[in-house]
């Protein structure tokens, strides 16, 4: 069986609020010298069993997978996967016909720490975040695939960038169940090209689809500036709702490169849309006055607690350069995707802009991630999209 974690007496409280995180701090003494990756079982000071998780060395030294004593195999997978599948067909986005893509495991939000599986068609991408769940890749792609029918018949692996790189794991990216050259997909009728291969996270940033929507909503007739653009999400769904132009900037060439084929692909030989590969600051200083729709996506400005003043920083210079220029009675849609930066930080950071540009501003949305990213309700750290559309007078 599994070898034990002892907890520091008192340390099991937040696991009886069912948090899937113990932190290093927390532990007494290990039953041996652990693994970094392998199963344990969690002990109170006490000696009663509480979990079972993932061992892993850091400042998170155990993700729980089960707050009950059960075996992790197969049918443990199974269970999580069938479990994840019931909720998006409970939600209408599984066998959609206008809509291929969608998140099927989203972390702790589906109670399986340290793992993401986005759909694309018939391909899953699937990302592990730690040594643990890296391990037990194969299992859980056979019982992917096992749990989908004929949903999934491709599981692209692509974790080289999100694994810890002290593990030393010689990981590298692709395909461990079938294969596939077709990397086209579509979200709520719009086709765009997946670079699950070098892209960002799992090659599309699933998790602004209803933002996206919603921005469709609000272009008709507008000039839009998609800044970081990535691979033009934002930006056609701007053009399907009748923008009169659509600028998409981004510093990365290949971001650039997706965006036009993006564009292409759904508006062929459309002259509304041009691309841009330029730092988003620089821009933002040259642009002048001639928007009156500006999306700020950026990546995340703080990976960890100790960048959080520097990010709010960040987030409030880059939406002071957006109020100075933006057009009177435009609207602004702006976003952090940083975890540690929580709704009250962004807010503030948004009102300081305003404040410093001098415009009037009023709270049109507050957005978050979708329902296919759900939040688990004993781990709040989970929700980590915000996002404000404000008019701007």
């Amino acid at each position: 069986m599994y070898r034990k974690v002892y907890l520091k007496k008192g340390k099991e409280e937040s696991l009886k609020r069912f948090h899937p995180w113990i932190f290093s701090g927390a532990i007494q003494s290990t039953e041996g010298e652990l693994e970094e990756g392998e199963v344990v079982r969690v002990i109170t000071a006490g000696g009663e069993f509480i979990a079972v998780g993932h061992y892993q060395i850091g400042s998170i030294a155990v993700r729980v997978l089960s707050f009950s004593d059960v075996t992790i195999d197969d049918e443990f997978w199974s269970s999580r996967l069938r479990s994840a599948f019931r909720m998006r067909q409970s939600i209408g986005i599984v066998d959609n016909p206008h809509n291929n893509t969608y998140r099927l495991v989203h972390g702790e939000g589906d109670n399986i720490p340290g793992l993401v599986i986005d759909v694309y068609g018939d391909t899953a991408v699937m990302q592990a975040h730690s040594v643990g769940i890296h391990q037990q890749r194969l299992a859980i792609a056979r019982c992917l695939v096992e749990v989908a029918g004929d949903r999934v018949k491709n599981v692209y692996y692509k974790s080289e960038t999100t694994l810890p790189y002290k593990a030393d794991l010689g990981q590298e990216d692709g395909f461990i169940v079938g294969g596939s050259d077709d990397n086209v997909a579509m979200e709520n009728g719009l086709k765009f090209h997946v670079d699950w291969l070098k892209g960002q996270k799992t090659g599309f940033f699933v998790d602004q689809r209803e933002n996206r929507s919603l921005l469709e909503r609000f272009s008709h007739g507008k000039k839009v500036l998609n800044m970081f653009c990535y691979t033009g999400g934002f930006s056609f769904y701007a053009m399907r709702g009748g923008a009169e132009l659509v600028h998409s900037v981004d510093s990365s060439a290949k971001a650039i490169e997706l965006t036009t084929r993006n564009v292409e692909m759904n508006f062929p030989g459309d002259t509304r849309h041009e691309a841009f590969c330029e730092d988003a600051f620089k821009y933002l200083d040259r642009m002048g006055d001639r928007y009156d729709l500006i999306i700020l996506d950026p990546p995340a400005f703080a990976k960890h607690r100790g960048a959080l003043h520097n990010a709010l920083k960040g987030y409030t210079r880059l939406n002071q350069k957006a109020f100075e220029k933006i057009q009177p009675g435009g609207i602004l849609f702006t976003f952090s995707c940083s975890q540690v930066v929580t709704k009250d930080n962004f807010r503030n950071a948004v009102f300081t802009a305003a404040a410093l540009a001098g415009r009037k501003v009023r709270i049109l949305h507050q957005l978050h991630q979708p329902a296919d990213h759900p939040v688990n309700i004993f781990h709040p750290e989970g929700e980590y999209l915000k996002g404000l559309v404000v008019y701007v007078e």
